[in-house]
């Protein structure tokens, strides 16, 4: 059940008998030549709306605006401050709390979101679980068989097989083979610590970061989708009491 689908005598009957929610968190920022701007909510959108459905939770409107500031270098990125994201986050929070809603199950889409997310977490009288939607214990053995090194760490071929899957599949000259990271690269940089735009840029062009997003196929997202969505829903039915 989506919130803004719904009227406000439907979630007080909800309220009633199930106190659990769901919200998907992504973001508005490049992913290379052949990624849709919207990757990361739609993505994590994706994954929320089907966890409802399987579970008849409600699921919240998804955030897409988050901080994002390396990627400004690329036209349609739009970045909004940690701070900023951190105020909204303990709003919606609080509104939660208030209505009697006691336990919010995080689907996020972007590393840099997580931060700001587990900070407001230990703040909030939710109880709030995080997970991002690639990092489920066979979702990412799957990802490191489809694509190996090469999932890399920004416009991955995994993120992007979900949205050719869900969505549509841009087609252009292929790419060649980005940089391959090494092991201090990635841990220098995890939690999408990319530095400044215009560094971030010159580094990377065209936007991939490590990741040879032109391995992606629609089919390996309906693959990834279904997997992910059989971890979500034992992991949330644990955390939200359901049987």
């Amino acid at each position: 059940m989506r919130l803004d689908m719904m009227a406000w005598e439907e979630v007080e009957a909800y309220l009633a008998t199930r106190r659990d929610a769901i919200l998907p968190v992504g973001s508005t920022e490049q992913h290379g030549p052949i990624g849709l701007i919207g990757t990361d909510a739609l993505c994590a959108t994706a994954v929320a709306e089907r966890l409802a459905e399987r579970t008849g939770s409600i699921v919240l409107p998804p955030l897409a605006y988050t901080p994002a500031p390396f990627n400004m270098g690329f036209p349609g990125t739009i970045s909004v401050s940690e701070q900023t994201f951190s105020t909204l986050l303990s709003e919606i929070f609080t509104a939660l709390s208030q209505h009697g809603f006691q336990r919010l199950y995080v689907v996020n889409g972007h590393g840099a979101n997580l931060a700001p997310l587990r900070a407001m977490a230990e703040k909030t009288a939710l109880a709030v679980q995080i997970r991002s939607w690639w990092d489920y214990p066979q979702t990412n053995a799957l990802r490191a068989r489809l694509y190996g090194a090469w999932e890399g760490m920004h416009a991955t071929p995994s993120e992007i097989a979900l949205t050719q899957a869900l969505h549509r599949r841009i087609d252009r000259a292929p790419l060649d083979a980005p940089e391959l990271l090494d092991a201090a690269f990635r841990a220098a940089h995890s939690g999408d610590r990319h530095g400044p735009p215009d560094e971030h840029r010159a580094r990377f062009p065209c936007g991939r970061v490590g990741s040879w997003s032109e391995l992606a196929r629609p089919e390996h997202g309906q693959e990834l989708l279904a997997l992910v969505l059989d971890e979500a829903e034992a992991e949330f039915k644990a955390f939200a009491g359901l049987g």
